[in-house]
């Protein structure tokens, strides 16, 4: 069973017990959330596509982790100009681990 959902502007694709990142989450370790946009569920032969979401679907995940990811370097740089310019970003993640993926409607 995998269900696609969607936070903010990106869709994962998980499975449960399946451990991924994703972006920034205000909710302390240890806490479960609960994600409602559920794009799409499939189960064994049933496969269920929401229009645009499924009404009764939700993933129940915990968060694990609160963190940076390692530091991407931007650097600006015109020959023979006497021009650089360095600059770096960390964007922050949440790491969760996907409890159960759940409808009402998907027939087992």
């Amino acid at each position: 069973m995998y269900a696609v959902f969607q936070i903010g502007s990106k869709q994962y694709r998980v499975t449960e017990g399946q451990i991924i990142n994703v972006e920034k989450i205000g909710v302390n370790v240890g806490n479960q959330v609960e994600f409602n946009q559920i794009l799409l569920l499939k189960c064994n032969d049933c496969l269920q596509i929401g229009y645009p979401f499924i009404k009764e679907g939700k993933v129940i995940a915990e968060i694990v982790e609160q963190n940076v990811n390692r530091k991407i370097e931007i650097i600006k740089f015109r020959r023979r100009k006497h021009f650089r310019k360095f600059q770096g970003h960390r964007q922050c993640f949440t790491k969760i681990k996907i409890k159960s993926i759940n409808s009402y409607n998907l027939n087992n």
